[in-house]
């Protein structure tokens, strides 16, 4: 069914339209039009003035709306985290699982292609955190699981989940590189992330193909006067791009913003959000505007991707356009898509959001 969108400004991801309208048909943009030469539609939606953008897209989540899918990893627990996202402004997400036990890795990868198959929507593939990072930088992750990849464990992912898997977290230093280059040939992004590496290390796997980070700050080595760390390499590198949780507990605003001044467009909004559980490996306890560990390691966020934009322009002094496109075009960037997400163009994906001047939201896709 066709829809025309009216009453709204339209960010394309470059500009702001004025009286326009928007119409769409079988999921794709089909027409921008100036409002007086909008296109027929089955159905018109009024959305009262609202600023209408291409729907955000959330790399890294864990959980949501009650439901923990990287613990606990089910068709029921996806589509209660597309719907959290969803609810967010996120059309789009990349549920993650973190450093776990191979059976627990390969449910997520079964209930990910499940839940295409019963025809869900909104999952762009899995992303595996781990197992393949440094115990030095593992944050809350669970050290019994974290090693070095072999060839047996690079071959396991690639039957299991070549189809599914399209991000990877590791940290470059404990990996072969040949190894991490098959990941790459098989289509998996790869990000670097709880890493210890020196400057050095991370700045020739950068040069080597990784052009991708973890949530910048957290579980890296850091930039020092003597020691510039995987953050001064992610600086300096031209063609890496970092994620970062911008809810003010994991990254100080002010850290956010000295970033976003050095790296531009190459910094993108992340939730890493979780629910809270409170049994098995990974413990999850809600904390006012965090979740923690069992023994208080900052493990996960109450974000919203809706929430970390706001925060990026109210908090941070980002502008509103730039803090969309680190929400939408940035990501979708990232991974290889921002020819169909990320923007407002005739030809791409019809997924939208509304957000009201009070900053409530409205996906439509």
């Amino acid at each position: 069914m066709s829809v025309t969108y009216v009453n709204a400004r339209i960010f394309t991801g470059e500009e702001i339209l004025e009286n326009h309208a928007l119409t769409t048909d079988q999921g794709k943009i089909t027409s921008i039009a100036p409002a007086a030469e909008k296109a027929a539609a089955s159905r018109e939606i009024d959305l009262k003035g609202a600023l209408l953008a291409p729907a955000f897209i959330d790399l890294q989540i864990y959980g949501g709306n009650g439901q923990v899918f990287s613990m606990y990893p089910s068709v029921t627990s996806l589509a209660a985290t597309v719907a959290y996202s969803k609810g967010g402004g996120a059309a789009w997400i990349m549920p993650t699982v973190a450093t776990i036990a191979p059976e627990v890795m390969l449910e997520a990868m079964k209930a990910v292609r499940a839940y295409r198959e019963q025809g869900g929507e909104g999952v762009l593939g899995l992303h595996l955190e781990g197992p393949f990072i440094n115990p030095a930088k593992k944050g809350a992750h669970l050290e019994q699981y974290i090693h070095a990849p072999t060839q047996a464990d690079i071959d396991w992912i690639l039957e299991n989940g070549r189809d599914v898997v399209k991000i990877m977290t590791l940290a470059p230093e404990c990996c072969d590189p040949e190894l991490v280059r098959q990941l790459e040939a098989a289509g998996i992004v790869i990000f670097a992330g709880h890493s210890n590496a020196t400057y050095a290390q991370a700045y020739t796997s950068f040069d080597n193909g990784i052009h991708h980070a973890t949530h910048l700050f957290n579980a890296m080595s850091p930039l020092e006067s003597r020691a510039p760390g995987i953050v001064g390499a992610i600086y300096d590198h031209p063609k890496v791009a970092a994620s970062i949780v911008a809810d003010g507990v994991h990254v100080d605003f002010a850290s956010i913003r000295i970033s976003k001044k050095i790296m531009k467009d190459r910094l993108f909004l992340i939730t890493d959000a979780v629910e809270e559980n409170k049994e098995g490996g990974y413990v999850y306890l809600r904390e006012k505007d965090r979740y923690v560990s069992a023994t208080g390691v900052l493990s996960g966020s109450c974000l919203t991707m809706t929430k970390a934009v706001r925060n990026c322009v109210e908090q941070v002094g980002i502008p509103l356009e730039e803090a969309l496109r680190m929400a939408s075009l940035y990501p979708a960037r990232a991974i290889g898509r921002e020819q169909a997400l990320g923007r407002i163009a005739v030809g791409y994906d019809a997924a939208l959001i509304a957000i009201a001047s009070n900053w409530d939201t409205t996906v439509y896709c």
